[in-house]
């Protein structure tokens, strides 16, 4: 005989436990992949001497600034000001930092050993290159979790210890923009 469903009654085909002090179970959360979108950002000085960074995650890769949007409505010069404070702690909107897009971009294959950063099926990215003038050469406070160690080069043999083709090439550019 089903039981009839009143308040604080069960039915026979219906059955709910309430826990006090549990929260209720959430679904999985959905894992969070990077967006295929990017920045470079040359750090560099009037007279062409550029900052180069050393991964953490890859000794011996050395590179500019780089990284992801968080989502893919955030602008990318958003994106390059908080890159270069996430990793250099610099400010791109001090006085005497002047950010500049380049406006160019790199679209590129993703490196294998880091796809698994992207949604499945992902595999080339597109990159805007900006750079971050500063009035001379200082030290930055690295993100130990992202890189190691820096550098400042003049920018022809920066461009020469840089391990990325495309971050090289922007290096090179530094000659028209700078």
């Amino acid at each position: 005989m089903p039981l009839a469903c009143r308040s604080g009654a069960f039915s026979d085909t219906h059955h709910t436990i309430v826990t006090k002090g549990v929260p209720p179970r959430s679904p999985m959360p959905s894992p969070v992949f990077k967006v295929p979108q990017s920045v470079l950002v040359v750090i560099h000085t009037a007279q062409r001497d550029v900052l180069l960074i050393e991964r953490a995650d890859a000794p011996g890769f050395w590179q500019s600034v780089t990284g992801s949007k968080d989502t893919e409505d955030e602008p990318f010069e958003r994106t390059a000001a908080r890159e270069v404070a996430e990793e250099t702690g610099l400010d791109c909107e001090a006085p005497d930092h002047v950010l500049t897009d380049w406006g160019l971009q790199n679209v590129y294959d993703i490196y294998p050993q880091w796809l698994h950063r992207y949604a499945p099926g992902t595999t080339r990215n597109t990159e805007r290159v900006f750079g971050l003038c500063l009035p001379e050469r200082r030290l930055v406070t690295l993100s130990a979790r992202e890189h190691r160690a820096q550098i400042w080069l003049p920018w022809q043999a920066a461009a020469d210890r840089c391990f990325s083709p495309s971050n090289a090439e922007a290096i090179l550019f530094l000659s028209r923009f700078a």
